[in-house]
């Protein structure tokens, strides 16, 4: 399965590059134990950080970031089998979330309850 990476990036952050990139280092950490489980993981700011610098933006406080961070992980969940929500307020999460949910596919809650690929 593809599975989208979700939790809190920018979320309670201030817009601090050092917050933001502990964020992103937290959602990476379940990266492996997917590609473990068989897996390809993925997290929205590995694509839409490179799309929105290759844009000109300066980063995710540049006003262009609203018209590439959220709509990357739109468009990334219509490739996606799964998402892993993790801990923590995050509006971006909840979205993903919630297009899962429309799309009907699973969203896990926890690494554990990932089933290993057949």
């Amino acid at each position: 399965m593809l599975i989208l990476i979700a939790g809190p990036y920018a979320s309670g952050t201030g817009g601090d590059p050092e917050l933001m990139a502990q964020n992103l280092k937290r959602l990476e950490e379940a990266a492996w134990p997917i590609f473990q489980a068989g897996h390809v993981p993925m997290i929205g700011e590995w694509v839409a950080l490179p799309v929105l610098s290759s844009a000109g933006a300066d980063g995710p406080s540049h006003p262009l970031a609203a018209e590439v961070m959220y709509p990357t992980a739109e468009r990334l969940l219509q490739h996606c089998d799964a998402v892993l929500r993790l801990p923590g307020v995050s509006r971006g999460a909840d979205q993903d979330v919630a297009i899962a949910r429309d799309r009907g596919i699973p969203v896990y809650h926890s690494l554990e309850e990932i089933p290993a690929a057949a």
